[in-house]
């Protein structure tokens, strides 16, 4: 027996091990077989760590003499079960990433130090899909296989203890699990709680709700879009369908794109449900992460909520996977396994056979592609219910003189609302108090020792920051080149926003919600706690207001500077302007009161702002997915991006204009393929590093794949590749 190992390594391999001597467990019990899931100690140089064991074959391409055994194995059972490890497996091919730093990389830490699972889990077994089309007439030359099939039919999971109580047999377990019909599950033990389900009774819908819950088919794989305008109860929808679920006893999976967005999520469902609801994201500790991952692994856990990374939450009795504001590129990450969580949840559900609903007001271009050509079923929410569509209002700002930030028109509309006891919201994107700090004298600016980028003022610090890679230093009150003390801020940052606020509207709360007010933990709630408790009261924040919040009593939302996205080098860049204007104008109006939308900008005919305002972003989309078919851009071409950083940026063409050469050698031009680069990041040095890009795109996809795999097994026999810091990112969402 070779036993297959992962290893959380940036090798792009898998491990070979003979099976320990011993057959020993870490808690000194004796192992009966391996199953791939199963974690492992080996040794590994000169050093032992914890792998996972993905396969288990009978050769080995390694001479007998060079393996080496397992030391101990840590798990009695699968740590992964078989779909969810299936599903790791194609996401690191998919996304051509270390098959072990894939698995490892999602797992609560302390499993990946070792730790074992808690202890409240037992072994059973249930029918496979194909146990489950077997017909009854089947096995009569055994049995008993047929009577414990039939037992299986009609009691779906039953523990190991309790079939061996009955008079089955280990050998008949084996033989049908051999015969692939059925498989082994691990639940916990114990009684359901006797609670009634629902902890309050559920909303009445409006018909489109109604028409949107009845049409989420919930027995069977479909990709559902809930492509719901803002304000018109997308989450109920969620809540009713999810209800159904439990009711059949199957758990719920929800992905929601931010951390600060899952208190208020949880508060809901907790109100809702007198169930198991746990949270998992990176703002727990490593002991409540585990717990939570192993108690939805259980089936304890009836509702799960997370971020990112909560797509790969093991769970005993699948049932439903939804993803709030599923446009958000928080979904798709940006570091080490660069998976997209929407991509991988839409797997994974296919793989389950279970529903997957992507709900936003302003879906993603590829997302609508998908339900045009009938990949995915479209669901649509227009009616608001008792409130109404806010108003619009274009602020030109040529030729207009601004305070902080603000035009005329915008502080007459902020003192409006305000007098008539409402909330307002003011959305600037730039967190800090300016984001350019220059002496008058000259002409010095603020730069990062790091980077090529602009250190950003912080008063309240006190302190110059990168937004890029977070070097700080005090702020001079000196000019470092000219000695002048003519130093000046440039631009508006939230900071300085919110100073001028508060000069301008004296004893009105001025609530600022960004990274830096946000950072304590709790303080997201705290503040959220406070908006609801506080009436007027002006809210001021970035991209953080605009997800999925519910202030029923903002009347007004105001745009501070929206034009930077207009402009951008970036294809994506038209696609998140609108999304993000749409998102943040949905926040006005919720409540009783009319809602109002003022947009500043200098460029007020821009066909983007234009057709924005006729409120159709589904049409809006249609024309930029008319643009991308035309330049053949995303979702009409597959992208691949390479980027190399280095100490000297010779270092990182030069290794790019070889992966380039032998990715034509690959994928030929001819057949499809095209390239760019390399060429210099749009922050060139980062971190001390300089980066450069090679992007390669192709119309076939699973042509792209083939040749990525294979091409990133010959870039690592380069010798350049050790040279520099490199990474492929599949489906990128960022070009820097």
């Amino acid at each position: 027996m070779i036993l297959t190992v992962a290893l959380a390594t940036p090798l792009r391999r898998l491990f070979d091990y003979l099976p320990p001597e011993k057959q020993m467990l870490a808690d000194n019990t004796t192992a009966t077989e391996f199953v791939p899931g199963m974690r492992v100690k080996v040794p590994f140089g000169a050093r032992t760590v914890t792998g996972m064991v993905v396969g288990i074959k009978d050769s080995s391409d390694q001479p007998g003499h060079k393996l080496k055994a397992v030391q101990a194995v840590i798990d009695k059972s699968p740590l992964v079960s078989g779909p969810l490890l299936e599903l790791y497996l194609w996401a690191a091919g998919y996304y051509q990433h270390p098959v072990g730093d894939a698995l490892f990389s999602s797992l609560p830490s302390l499993l990946r130090k070792g730790e074992t699972v808690p202890d409240f889990m037992t072994e059973h077994w249930k029918l496979s899909s194909k146990g489950l089309g077997l017909g009854e007439c089947s096995l009569q030359r055994a049995k008993k296989q047929q009577a414990l099939v039939q037992l299986l039919r009609n009691r779906g999971a039953v523990s190991t203890g309790e079939i061996i109580s009955l008079g089955f047999s280990r050998p008949i377990l084996h033989n049908l699990a051999d015969k692939e019909l059925i498989e082994r599950v691990m639940l916990a033990s114990g009684e359901k709680d006797p609670s009634p389900l629902l902890a309050s009774p559920p909303l009445a819908l409006r018909g489109e709700q109604q028409h949107a819950v009845d049409n989420i088919r919930l027995d069977e794989f479909c990709p559902t879009v809930l492509f719901g305008d803002t304000g018109t109860g997308k989450t109920e929808v969620y809540l009713q369908a999810i209800a159904k679920v439990l009711q059949s006893g199957r758990q719920a999976l929800v992905l929601v794109p931010e951390i600060n967005l899952t208190p208020q999520t949880l508060k809901r469902f907790r109100q809702r449900f007198n169930c198991s609801i746990k949270a998992l994201h990176s703002g727990l500790t490593d002991r409540e992460r585990l717990q939570a991952w192993a108690e939805a692994r259980a089936g304890l856990a009836s509702i799960i909520i997370g971020t990112r990374s909560a797509v790969f939450t093991p769970m005993a009795n699948p049932g439903i996977i939804i993803l709030d504001e599923e446009h958000d590129p928080s979904f798709k990450q940006q570091e080490g396994f660069r998976y997209s969580a929407r991509d991988v949840a839409v797997m994974r559900a296919s793989r389950a056979g279970i529903p997957v609903v992507l709900g936003s007001a302003t879906p993603s271009l590829e997302t609508l592609n998908n339900c045009h050509h009938g990949r995915y079923q479209l669901l649509q929410l227009k009616d608001r219910g008792q409130s109404h569509q806010p108003a619009w209002q274009l602020v030109d700002l040529k030729g207009t003189e601004l305070k902080a930030g603000l035009a005329a028109p915008s502080i007459e509309a902020i003192k409006r609302h305000l007098s008539h006891n409402n909330q307002v919201l003011i959305f600037l994107n730039r967190r800090g108090y300016a984001p350019i700090m220059l002496c008058h004298d000259c002409g010095w600016q603020a730069q990062c020792r790091q980077c090529t980028a602009k250190l950003t003022a912080h008063l309240h610090s006190h302190k110059l920051i990168c937004h890029h890679c977070e070097w700080q230093q005090p702020l001079p009150h000196l000019c470092p080149q000219c000695g002048s003390n003519k130093l000046q801020f440039s631009g508006q940052g939230t900071e300085r926003c919110e100073e001028t606020l508060k000069d301008l509207f004296p004893g009105t709360t001025v609530i600022r919600i960004d990274r830096d007010s946000t950072r304590q933990k709790g303080a997201m709630e705290r503040a959220i706690t406070d908006i609801k408790t506080r009436k007027p009261c002006i809210l001021l924040g970035t991209q953080m207001l605009a997800k999925g919040h519910h202030f029923p009593d903002v009347s007004l939302a105001v745009l501070l500077d929206v034009d930077g996205g207009l402009f951008s080098t970036d294809f994506r860049a038209i696609e998140r302007t609108a999304q993000m204007i749409v998102q943040v104008a949905g926040r006005a109006g919720r409540g009783e009161a009319a809602g109002e939308v003022y947009l500043q900008s200098h460029y007020c005919d821009h066909p983007l702002i234009t057709n924005l305002l006729r409120g159709d972003y589904r049409q809006f989309a249609g024309n930029i997915l008319q643009e991308r078919k035309l330049y053949q851009l995303p979702p009409y071409t597959h992208l691949a991006l390479f980027r190399a950083d280095a100490l000297e940026p010779r270092q990182c063409e030069q290794f790019l204009q070889r992966v380039r050469l032998l990715a034509e050698g690959l994928m030929p031009p001819s057949e499809g393929v095209g390239y760019l680069g390399p060429l210099p990041g749009t922050i060139e040095k980062r971190r001390n590093q300089y980066r450069y890009t090679l992007l390669i795109n192709g119309v076939n996809r699973r042509q792209l794949a083939q040749g990525l795999t294979q091409l990133c097994t010959a870039i690592e026999e380069e010798p350049a590749s050790r040279q520099v810091k490199w990474s492929l990112d599949v489906d990128p969402m960022e070009m820097s």
